[in-house]
């Protein structure tokens, strides 16, 4: 089967400098690499293609015999640069720990053992509106696998060390040889750490961790709202054999309020009103966060009306000012009306509509609209 140019792998023209070749490589390697792509035999292919085209492509005197010669001028060399050349750490050189972050890999902590970070955790915490707006300190029960304490995070029995791996003899990796290409993969003995545990732990069984139900305390910053992150650096998961530990992400969620709503940094709430208050006009206490305050209502206040108490609202985490209060008025209709209230009520009414363009404007401006509505569509 005929190979393709390696430019073309890539997707970069003859002459693109080297640094622009590693760049296109890499998101080549992001894409298909194998932990990425578990059992997709397609992302495999187009990985080791890529990889096999980077390492051409960056040796000056390989990439200078296939721009003269082609596929035939690398192949002629290719016995000679197997014992001499390590993919695994031209792909490490590119690379450093990133894939070990992305994909729960390791970094070599010595010659071929490798280390691995635990992996990072996702705790959901629900708060209080007024816990979110001012802060607090508040305590988490965090199932979590920890490091062991009997044997120190390493997996072997007390006073005993990790063995050489007897398989790939502490590389970490095994070569395969197929034809001209010299294949580097995980060792399966070992997986990749480049020792074998023969003298277990006898609580935590070589693991080098073990479950544990930890009581951690978040420091919860003012003006957080649902779907911010507090980051816990370390307090995640153990790495296995004594690995760095993960990350604990904690999310937030605040719980709907009995009164307010939030909407960024301002806070909403309902106030009702009774008739006589929206007509003539007076003072109603409204609640607010830090307490009471008094809320001056003018004389034929409209229901809808939203009235504004500046700097009662939230001071947002990442800065900024503090937002305001903004009470949208109801006016509330009498209900439970004695007969002679009813009476009361309709001699009112009269009395009102006796002067009805004067005491009800809105009203008849809407009738009015609506015949002419009415008028327009009969012409």
């Amino acid at each position: 089967m005929s190979k393709r140019d390696y430019y073309e792998v890539l997707g970069v023209a003859r002459g693109t400098p080297e640094a622009e070749i590693k760049k296109a490589y890499r998101r080549l390697a992001m894409k298909y690499h194998p932990d990425r792509n578990p059992g997709d035999k397609t992302a495999e292919g187009k990985f080791k293609e890529a990889k096999e085209a980077y390492e051409v492509l960056t040796d000056e005197h390989k990439r200078a015999a296939y721009d003269r010669f082609g596929h035939a001028g690398v192949e002629a060399s290719a016995g000679a640069r197997a014992g001499g050349f390590n993919p695994a750490d031209a792909f490490g050189d590119i690379f450093g720990d990133m894939f070990g972050d992305i994909f729960g890999g390791g970094r070599r902590a010595g010659r071929g053992q490798r280390v691995y970070r635990g992996a990072d955790l996702r705790y959901e915490l629900e708060l209080e509106l007024e816990q979110a707006v001012f802060g607090d300190n508040v305590t988490i029960r965090v199932p979590a696998l920890v490091r062991c304490e009997v044997c120190k995070g390493s997996g072997t029995r007390s006073g005993s060390a990790p063995q050489t791996c007897p398989t790939c003899r502490g590389q970490g990796q095994v070569r395969m040889q197929q034809g001209f290409f010299s294949l580097q993969q995980t060792c399966p003995h070992c997986h990749g750490s480049g020792t074998v545990i023969t003298d277990p732990c006898p609580k935590c069984r070589g693991e080098g961790r073990v479950e544990e139900n930890r009581k951690l305390s978040v420091k919860i910053p003012p003006g957080v709202d649902s779907g911010d992150r507090i980051r816990l650096a370390g307090e995640g998961e153990a790495g296995p054999q004594g690995g760095p530990a993960g990350d604990l992400y904690v999310e937030i969620h605040v719980r709907v309020h009995a009164l307010f709503t939030r909407e960024g940094a301002d806070l909403l709430c309902t106030v009702p009103i009774s008739l006589m208050t929206a007509a003539l006009g007076g003072q109603v206490e409204v609640p607010t966060l830090d307490g009471k305050v008094a809320l001056k209502i003018a004389p034929e206040t409209q229901s809808g009306r939203v009235l504004r108490l500046r700097g009662k609202g939230v001071k947002p985490v990442r800065g900024g000012g503090t937002g305001d209060l903004l009470c949208r008025i109801e006016v509330e209709t009498p209900v439970n009306l004695s007969r002679e209230q009813k009476d009361l009520l309709r001699q009112f009414d009269a009395a009102l509509r006796a002067g009805a363009a004067q005491h009800s404007p809105r009203e008849l401006s809407w009738f009015e609209g609506v015949k002419r509505f009415f008028s327009h569509g009969r012409t």
